[in-house]
């Protein structure tokens, strides 16, 4: 609800917080159904085929079981079922809502962010309940489901705020929302990709990085239903200057992705310790040691990203 609150205030014609909080009920509950229904449809499915023992061999080492299934999975299962459910989470109030209000773009862009992180709200309750994932893992996690929603959000927003509705705007919700199910189910399987031998353990890697990528993606989106202008960091003129700050904008990401990897796991490893212990000097020099390395990257990368929107300024204005 802290996400909820920071772009509510950022945000004009936000709608009351007693609709939002509507909304983040509804998105809890669309997580129960998106949960049912992803046990009746492995019910059926492994009637047929079991996707989880689908076996990747390499050249270089064994074969790998069960991570091309979890990707199947995702792709099939998990993506479609549980961004459907949002999805619908957010049109049926919607529909009954503006037959009485006149509805901003960025008014249903917040809609969908509350049932998002309503749907968060139960998906962490369920993994906690059943201890399958750390309290540590569950808040990295908490913002994740807006930005997979981010994209059919902004175009739903567009389509029911705008006078004329086409059928070219349906079509951009539904590759809005395409994008959304592609994004779910790679971020879920970069995320699996940890628990496997090299080289498909080197893919966790992507993780952080494609997920600060998808924030900043949200940031972008979410100025667009302002109306401000969207953030600017490739003006270069010739291709070549292009290629070159592209380049810097990979390179940021990964810096700055790996970055906070860097802090996730260097949490992960002290969570288990007792407070006393971490004043052990050999602990206590390994903190500042990790901490200060991935705090120079993060810093780096933060400078660069200043760098490009400085030279976008500065070539714009």
């Amino acid at each position: 609800m802290l996400v909820l609150g920071y772009y509510y205030c950022r945000v004009p014609f936000a709608p009351p917080l007693l609709k939002l909080l509507m909304f983040f009920i509804i998105g809890g509950i669309s997580g129960i159904l998106a949960l049912s229904l992803e046990w009746i449809f492995e019910i059926i499915v492994n009637r047929v085929v079991d996707w989880h023992q689908i076996k990747l061999c390499l050249p270089t080492s064994r074969c790998a079981s069960t991570l091309p299934g979890i990707a199947l999975r995702q792709l099939v299962e998990v993506g479609p079922i549980e961004e459907g459910c949002k999805f619908v989470a957010v049109v049926v109030p919607t529909f009954f809502l503006q037959r009485k209000y006149r509805l901003f773009a960025s008014t249903v862009f917040l809609f969908t962010i509350a049932v998002a992180l309503g749907f968060t709200a139960e998906e962490n309750w369920i993994y906690l309940f059943h201890d399958t994932a750390s309290i540590l893992d569950r808040i990295i996690g908490m913002p994740v489901h807006a930005m997979f929603s981010a994209p059919w959000g902004y175009a739903l927003g567009i389509y029911i705020s705008s006078n004329t509705r086409l059928n070219r705007d349906k079509t951009f919700i539904f590759r809005a929302w395409l994008n959304s199910v592609i994004c779910h189910a790679l971020v879920n399987v970069l995320s699996s990709a940890w628990r496997y031998s090299l080289p498909l353990g080197f893919l966790s890697y992507g993780l952080f990085p494609f997920l600060l990528w998808m924030f900043w993606r949200l940031e972008q989106l979410l100025r667009k239903v302002q109306g401000k202008p969207a953030i600017t960091v490739i003006s270069g003129h010739t291709p070549q200057h292009r290629y070159w700050q592209r380049s810097l904008v990979l390179f940021t990401l990964v810096l700055g992705g790996n970055a906070i990897f860097g802090l996730f796991l260097l949490a992960r490893i002290l969570s288990p310790l007792s407070p006393s212990k971490l004043f052990d000097p050999e602990i206590l020099w390994f903190i500042i040691s990790r901490f200060s390395l991935n705090l120079f990257f993060g810093v780096l990368a933060w400078g660069i990203y200043r760098y490009l929107r400085h030279s976008a300024r500065r070539r714009y204005f």
